[in-house]
């Protein structure tokens, strides 16, 4: 009988993995690119192969979904892993103190297992489906119960090829930073939901992005009481178009109906 992951064991990855991030930092990075703003640093690689080592270590069997490997085949597809070895890159290489280990267990195609780790600020964000989310396993996370608009603060990003797609968010962002309190731009998606989940942001929403980037602050944001969508408005943002807008249950359908106007 194959072994199933705890809570537990994603912690203990996500820490091992974030102190490789730490000890790393402000450091003379080795930078390359994989697009013309999207970063890759050898710190990203080496904290992926010691969390993909972990894995299949611990895990033999289970696939791994990685942001720099893609798609690592262990013959067990019901067991998946989402891992972005380091979500913030691009803050990472410039010295911006804003980056996290983000790692989620699915099994038959759910998310059961979620941890994001900020080593820079020693933070935990973890989930385990249907036991709610937590903060360095201690405070129980809450969503936001802001209900309007004018009195929210959001969080959104950008896609890597913003110059060269109609997908580009920029008129969203006018939009809603004329509407709300303000728009935030943090540089992880990770975290983005993470702090929605936390209160500290009232709604989040991104119109570009990989399994990898959400899957695991998805949960996280879902067990603090967050709706957690597509921009259909559909359950499933793991899969393409991915795209993901997250708010309290009041401000969900506000920000959804905004993200459908057209200018």
């Amino acid at each position: 009988m194959m072994t199933l992951p705890t809570l537990t064991d994603l912690e203990q990855m996500a820490r091992q993995a974030g102190q490789i991030l730490f000890d790393g930092y402000e450091k003379d990075n080795q930078v390359s690119y994989k697009g013309v703003i999207d970063l890759v640093t050898e710190i990203d690689r080496a904290s992926e192969e010691f969390l993909l080592g972990e894995v299949s270590r611990l895990f033999p069997g289970h696939n791994v979904l990685a942001e720099e490997s893609g798609l690592t085949t262990n013959g067990e597809a019901e067991h998946l892993w989402y891992i972005d070895p380091l979500d913030g890159t691009v803050n990472y290489a410039h010295g911006v103190p804003m980056f996290c280990v983000s790692i989620a267990y699915a099994y038959q195609g759910q998310v059961l297992l979620a941890a994001v780790y900020d080593p820079m600020r020693n933070e935990m964000f973890t989930a385990e489906r249907g036991k709610g989310s937590h903060l360095n396993g201690i405070r129980r996370l809450k969503a936001s119960s802001e209900p309007e608009m004018q009195k929210s603060l959001l969080v959104t990003g950008f896609p890597y090829d913003a110059w060269n797609t109609e997908r580009d968010n920029f008129a969203n962002f006018v939009r809603f930073a004329k509407r709300s309190q303000g728009v935030r731009r943090l540089g992880s998606a990770a975290l983005d939901l993470c702090y929605v989940a936390a209160g500290r942001f009232d709604g989040y929403w991104e119109i570009s992005l990989k399994a990898w980037d959400v899957a695991a602050g998805g949960l996280i944001a879902e067990e603090a009481g967050v709706t957690v969508t597509n921009l259909s408005g559909g359950s499933d943002y793991l899969h393409p178009p991915q795209s993901v807008v997250a708010a309290n249950l009041k401000l969900h359908p506000k920000i959804l109906a905004g993200l459908q106007e057209n200018d």
